[in-house]
């Protein structure tokens, strides 16, 4: 595998819309094996649960100062809370990982990772469910690249 498949798979993988759904199916039509391919791609998209804490972290506190920032915030929070609250204490960490292990475009690592923040669910169990999520995920993923081949870009992107 050439360094610029490597980095493009992995950049791939980190990106909120393609992640695992374009990663692997990219790496494989570049010629790695399907193995390899999902192994890259779930090893960079398990880092995005950590990137958005941190990144989040920092920026929301940045931002929390302000006051409109702050009443829109705590607004936003505290609707969703309100509405997602039932689910969460029924399935909670187990359902951010099927969640995030459902292959389809507005879910994934990076909308488990920031439901999980603003949901204000402990992050070390998050992650470790999102990371559980991205390894499911990523095994359904390369399952049906390896059935359909190279192919399988189809089930995951539009065509024209």
């Amino acid at each position: 595998m050439s360094i610029t498949t490597f980095l493009w798979t992995a950049f791939l993988s980190l990106l909120p819309i393609s992640e695992l759904r374009g990663a692997i199916p990219f790496a494989v039509i570049r010629g790695v094996g399907v193995l390899p391919a999902t192994l890259i791609s779930v090893l960079f998209n398990a880092l995005v649960p950590i990137i958005v804490y941190v990144f989040l972290a920092t920026l929301h506190r940045l931002l929390y100062s302000w006051s409109a920032y702050k009443s829109f915030f705590d607004r936003t929070v505290e609707r969703a809370q309100r509405k997602v609250h039932e689910n969460i204490e029924k399935y909670g960490y187990w359902g951010l990982m099927i969640f995030v292990a459902i292959p389809l475009p507005l879910t994934g690592a990076w909308t488990g990772a920031l439901g999980a923040w603003i949901l204000g669910m402990d992050k070390k169990r998050a992650t470790l469910a999102i990371i559980g999520g991205v390894a499911i995920a990523g095994i359904v993923v390369g399952t049906l690249v390896a059935i359909l081949g190279a192919g399988a870009k189809s089930i995951f992107f539009k065509t024209m």
